[in-house]
């Protein structure tokens, strides 16, 4: 209706012979709102690690680390999240076979195109979409990059419309890079590759050499990029940032990193908390995915969880209340 209020309508019926029943009034008014939706509850977690989250339409779309291939649910309010029965990848449409991991997916406008960049057999890859559910389909069946080994891919586009892909080498431990990309999408500039994160500090280095997971935003004139450090296994495993005035870097780390971690109130208890992507929500404020070990005496499954993040007047990036614990659902 065109507005609310009380509306009068007045029915006929008509029989296949055409003849027309007496007129019947009737007097309605709707609900100012819509009634709100009921769930049923299947699983009392989101059951995906190395999660990634887009805002698309009013509706979020989750992807994660969890089978062979990817799945992607869709939820309206962040906790109730409806798993999509059609893998939003199936391992038939990419050129990698096994250890499928870390998704991550963009809608790229001028393109009108879904990209979802992710790893397979230790190999980034990229393939497209026209819708943000699948099904996503490596057109051109070969890695982006072909001779060397690669996970953990994160793409970031400039205000200039330059577009960069960082991903995770295996240079001296697992080490963060990045490169520009073609403006096809589904390769990199390999001359242009420069190293940006590695585990350097005592809290990055409790267990293994690993700075991972890349995730670049800008705010004002400030890039920022927040990474994973320690191996997925520990209990430490954690969350920091670093700062630039350039998308390539050179890169500072905050000095009170980590910024979640089992330690910091926001974990709420968890412990291996990581791995995650920051996200806009409905309301233009930020939200950072991650996950976290089962328990804190058993690492999988790995499931996912959603705080808020906050960057303060001087800069500081933080991410602070109780986690959001989501859950799987059907409608009722």
């Amino acid at each position: 209706m065109p507005e609310y209020g009380t509306y009068v309508f007045t029915i006929v019926a008509i029989n296949k012979d055409g003849n027309r029943s007496e007129k019947t009034t009737v007097t309605a008014t709707p609900e100012k709102e819509d009634a709100p939706p009921t769930y049923t509850i299947l699983e009392n977690s989101l059951p995906i690690a190395d999660p990634h989250v887009l805002y698309h339409n009013e509706k979020y779309y989750a992807y994660g680390t969890r089978v062979e291939g990817f799945e992607v649910y869709v939820s309206e309010d962040l906790k109730h999240w409806i798993r999509n029965s059609i893998l939003a990848l199936n391992p038939s449409n990419s050129w990698g076979t096994k250890w499928f991991w870390a998704p991550e997916v963009y809608y790229i406008e001028s393109k009108n195109k879904f990209y979802m960049f992710y790893s397979a057999d230790e190999h980034i890859n990229v393939a497209t979409a026209t819708s943000p559910a699948g099904p996503f389909v490596q057109e051109v069946k070969s890695p982006i990059v072909s001779d060397e080994k690669g996970i953990d891919t994160s793409l970031f586009i400039d205000d200039d419309g330059t577009p960069y892909l960082y991903y995770v080498r295996f240079t001296d431990g697992n080490v963060i890079w990045v490169a520009e990309m073609n403006d096809d999408l589904l390769s990199i500039k390999t001359e242009t590759l420069t190293r940006c994160i590695t585990a350097s500090e005592p809290w990055e280095r409790v267990q293994a050499k690993v700075a991972e997971g890349p995730s670049v935003f800008k705010e004002g004139d400030t890039y920022y990029m927040i990474y994973s450090a320690n191996h997925y296994e520990s209990h430490d495993y954690a969350v920091g940032y670093a700062t630039s005035d350039s998308p390539v870097g050179p890169w500072e780390k905050y000095s009170g990193n980590p910024v979640l971690r089992r330690d910091n109130p926001a974990a709420d208890g968890l412990v291996g908390t990581g791995h995650g992507a920051q996200f806009k929500v409905k309301d233009g404020s930020y939200k950072y995915i991650y996950h976290a070990h089962a328990s804190a005496s058993s690492i999988h499954p790995r499931t996912s969880f959603i705080n808020d993040l906050e960057i303060s007047e001087d800069g500081v990036l933080s991410i602070v209340g109780k986690p959001i614990r989501p859950v799987v659902a059907r409608l009722q």
